[in-house]
C-alpha cells in the first residue's frame, strides 16, 4: 500500500538571482499532493508532461526527499524507514537506463545482486523472469541495441526481481509498440491480481481508463481529483475520462486564481 500526505517539493529554478525574492527563486514540481493506493489495485496518476507525476514518484522512491508532508510504502515511511522501503518497492523510472554491455540476463542478475540476492537465487529468479515475461530470445544479447519493448522488459524484470508487493512504473509504455504494450497491460493485470500494489504513472487518457481501478489526476503538482473512473465521471459530469480531465484541471485553476 502506497499513502502520500500533502507531498511537497520544490527545485532551484535555473539562472535564480539572490536579488529575486526567495519564493521566485524556485519552482514547485509537487504541491501538497495526497492519495492512497491500495494492495490488489492498479492506481494510475494521471497527467500531462510536467505535472509532478515523476518527481512524486522519486519521492515514494526515496531518491528525493519532501520537503514537507509525509508518506509510507507498506508503513515504512520513506524519509525515516529508507532501507525498507526499498526492499518492498519496485520501482520502474520513466527511461530506466540498462547496461548496455551486458546482456538482459546479466542485468537483471547484477540487479538481483545489489538486491541482497546470493548468486544461486540471482540466477533462479532473473530466469523465473525472462521466462515470464517472454525475454527468451534475447535473454542472452547484449543490450546494445535492443528495441525500445525490450529495454522496457529488462527494467521491469529488474524492477520485479526481489519479489516487491509494492511497484511503481514511470510512464511504462512510453516508446512502446500496439503488442508491446499489450503484453505490458497483461503483466500489470496479473500482478494486481496477485495481490500486489501498482502504482502507474501516465499522460495517456486511453491507457489509464482501461487499466486503472483508482485514478488520481495531477495537473501543475496538485492533485486535481481522485476516484475510480465512475466516481471521477460522476463527480465532474462528464462522459469520458478527457473531458473529466479538462474539466477537475480547469476547476483547480479557477480556484488557484480565486
Amino acid at each position: 500500500m502506497i499513502v502520500a500526505e500533502e507531498l511537497y517539493k520544490s527545485f532551484k529554478r535555473v539562472g535564480a538571482s539572490r536579488r529575486k525574492p526567495a519564493h521566485e527563486q524556485r519552482i514547485v514540481a509537487v504541491n501538497s499532493v495526497s492519495f492512497k493506493a491500495d494492495d490488489g489495485c492498479i492506481t494510475g496518476l494521471l497527467g500531462p508532461n510536467g505535472a509532478g507525476k515523476s518527481t512524486t514518484l522519486r519521492m515514494l522512491a526515496t531518491l528525493v526527499k519532501p520537503e514537507t508532508g509525509t508518506a509510507s510504502i507498506d508503513g515504512y515511511d520513506v524519509s525515516k524507514h529508507v532501507l525498507q522501503v526499498r526492499q518492498h518497492l519496485g520501482f520502474m523510472p520513466h527511461n530506466a537506463g540498462i547496461y548496455p554491455r551486458l546482456t538482459a540476463r546479466e542485468n537483471i542478475q547484477y540487479y538481483a545482486r545489489l538486491c541482497g540476492l546470493n548468486r544461486k537465487d540471482s540466477l533462479q529468479r532473473s530466469g523465473e523472469l525472462i521466462e515470464q515475461l517472454t525475454m527468451t530470445k534475447f535473454a542472452d544479447r547484449r543490450a546494445n541495441g535492443f528495441s525500445q519493448g525490450q529495454k522496457t522488459k529488462v527494467a521491469l524484470a529488474r524492477a520485479l526481481v526481489h519479489r516487491p508487493q509494492t511497484i511503481m512504473l514511470d510512464e511504462p509504455t512510453n516508446g512502446l509498440d500496439v503488442m508491446a504494450t499489450r503484453g505490458l497491460r497483461d503483466i500489470i493485470r496479473q500482478l494486481a491480481a496477485d495481490g500486489h500494489c501498482i502504482l502507474f504513472s501516465s499522460h495517456i487518457m486511453q491507457e489509464v481508463a482501461a487499466l486503472c481501478d483508482h485514478i488520481a489526476i495531477i495537473s501543475d503538482g496538485i492533485v486535481a481529483i481522485e476516484g475510480s473512473l465512475n466516481e471521477i465521471l460522476g463527480r465532474t459530469g462528464q462522459t469520458d475520462l478527457e473531458d473529466a480531465f479538462v474539466s477537475a484541471t480547469q476547476a483547480l485553476s479557477k480556484g488557484d486564481d480565486e
